[in-house]
């Protein structure tokens, strides 16, 4: 069974979400009300998943994804929001969040989330994936990928095919540490802080 932990301030949601995975392989091994809770208990004893509420009291589930990120606590986490504005999206996806799901389509669409950050993946709703889109093509380049050199373009479009840095470093003949080079400065040129971002790009260029 895959552990989730859950964090929402809104009994009715969480006896939702216990309704919806009844009888499917993610288990909730840990309910919390408010984000310093969530944060605790993660630390505590860390689930496979986390999926947060974006707004709830104390900390928001942005805020916990910051302050897990800021740790280098690697726990693939999953929004679960009513609305999310700009700032918290544009962050959300630097930070490298697994998935992002609007509590309208939760029922609909949790599920397929989970598995998906279950398998390494990542999973955003797609009114929310086109509305950063939007957004952060104002201060971009018309080509997702334009303003990178061919050696950074490669290792983008590597990246985009879910290889990690040491498969990278052995197609190109380098070193790890030459390839995070390279990534930082290729999040520099595009403005994106996560290789999911990253990742997303590649896949609009494809298009």
């Amino acid at each position: 069974m895959t552990r989730l932990l859950v964090a929402d301030d809104h009994p009715i949601i969480l006896s939702g979400l216990e309704s919806l995975l009844r009888d499917s392989e993610f288990e909730i091994a840990g309910a919390v009300a408010d984000g310093a809770a969530a944060l605790a208990a993660a630390r505590d004893d860390p689930p496979d998943i986390l999926l947060l509420d974006v707004r709830m009291p104390t900390l928001s589930g942005v805020e916990v994804l910051r302050v897990l990120k800021t740790e280098r606590r690697t726990i693939p986490t999953v929004l679960l929001t009513a609305s999310l504005d700009d700032g918290h999206l544009l962050e959300a996806m630097r930070l490298g969040v697994g998935g992002i799901v609007l509590k309208e389509m939760a029922h609909a669409r949790l599920l397929e989330c989970l598995r998906t950050v279950a398998a390494g993946g990542t999973w955003i709703d797609a009114a929310i994936l086109d509305r950063w889109r939007e957004t952060v093509a104002q201060g971009r380049p018309r080509g997702p990928l334009d303003g990178l050199a061919p050696r950074e373009r490669q290792l983008a479009e590597m990246v985009g095919r879910g290889l990690r840095n040491r498969d990278i470093a052995e197609a190109l003949g380098v070193s790890e540490g030459s390839v995070k080079v390279f990534l930082h400065r290729i999040y520099r040129k595009l403005k994106v802080g996560s290789r999911t971002e990253l990742a997303l790009l590649v896949e609009q260029a494809a298009r």
